[in-house]
């Protein structure tokens, strides 16, 4: 009798897309997001102009990337999908909704002329509101969830903590510092000098919040404590604290240089390269929180290598037509060529 073959282990290839298509969507959607919160300070219609033709061609695109996180954790971990969404259902709604609001906003205000006020509030608020919930669900996820066995057992309000708030809150000044960065690279004069002040003003808010994020997430759990503050964790883990103060060291000269404007860009996307990498490193292999980890909550072997082959030959397409897209639209925008 021959002995058996253990079947091929998926979990990381598709903990590996999960997370690509999670960190890919708040980089991409997170500043046109941030641009979109930046827009209600913009002092003048010339302004604004400029900075809806600086996302227009692209901000849609970037929801492509939602879609891939939802699908592919209700296809590849179920276990993980049927707990987290009914225990985060009414922030999601609320994210849905304000996507959706702002994305009429963002058609309306072209074609409804005589109620543009309007809907330039609403494309604010809902870029605001969206970026809170998003935020607020990721506290939720790192507090973790009331179970029994394999189902959610708390409450539709559960998720209302000071913890996740103070997420959301931080959640809106990183994107908000992404939006401040797009616009340096992708406007000049005024435009660009205004963006430098609000970008400043959102980075003293992201540190303040990455500090506090930081010594809270540790007090949530013992297991997250030992993973950060035991030895030698301590020692093997300080690069992370230290390559963040960098940055953020980084993304502060690049703001108050005249001469620099992908830096800002880029040292944003590197801080929450960074805070993406710390919540891994906390919550490694769990994705239930304190409950279910990766394998645990995995489907079927021959489910998850069915689901792989589409999407393989998707991601790929999608990467492209992507990439092409920014290509497309490189370069600085101009308040009389844009969006119609």
């Amino acid at each position: 009798m021959s002995p058996e073959v253990a079947p091929f282990d998926f979990v990381p290839i598709w903990t590996l897309i999960l997370g690509l298509g999670v960190f890919l969507y708040v980089l991409l959607d997170g500043f046109d997001l941030g641009v979109g919160m930046l827009y209600g300070f913009a002092p003048d219609a010339r302004w604004r102009a400029l900075m809806v033709n600086s996302i227009a061609p692209i901000w849609d695109g970037n929801e492509t990337w939602l879609v891939l996180g939802g699908v592919g954790l209700l296809a590849a971990f179920p276990l993980a999908f049927a707990i987290i969404i009914p225990a985060v259902y009414f922030p999601i709604l609320v994210m849905l909704l304000a996507l959706i609001f702002r994305g009429l906003s963002f058609e309306f205000r072209f074609k409804d002329a005589a109620h543009r006020t309007f809907w330039d509030h609403a494309f604010t608020a809902g870029s605001a509101v969206a970026t809170f919930a998003q935020g607020v669900v990721l506290g939720a996820f790192i507090q973790g969830f009331e179970t029994d066995g394999r189902q959610f057992t708390g409450g539709t309000f559960d998720w209302v903590t000071p913890f996740a708030i103070v997420t959301g809150v931080a959640l809106m000044a990183g994107y908000a510092l992404l939006g401040a960065g797009w616009l340096i690279l992708k406007t000049e004069g005024d435009l660009q000098a205004w963006s430098r002040r609000r970008g400043r003003a959102c980075l003293i808010g992201v540190v303040a919040a990455i500090g506090v994020i930081s010594l809270w997430t540790p007090l949530i759990g013992r297991e997250i404590a030992e993973r950060w503050l035991a030895w030698p964790n301590i020692a093997i883990l300080s690069p992370v604290p230290a390559i963040t103060a960098l940055l953020a060291l980084w993304a502060w000269r690049a703001l108050r240089d005249q001469r620099s404007e992908a830096a800002p860009f880029l040292a944003g996307l590197g801080l929450f390269a960074m805070a993406y990498l710390g919540i891994a490193i906390s919550l490694w292999p769990m994705i239930v929180p304190h409950h279910f980890t990766l394998w645990q909550a995995a489907s079927a072997p021959s489910t998850q290598a069915f689901l792989l082959v589409g999407t393989l030959v998707l991601l790929p397409v999608i990467l492209l037509y992507t990439a092409w897209s920014y290509w497309v639209f490189r370069g600085k925008v101009r308040a009389d060529i844009g969006y119609h």
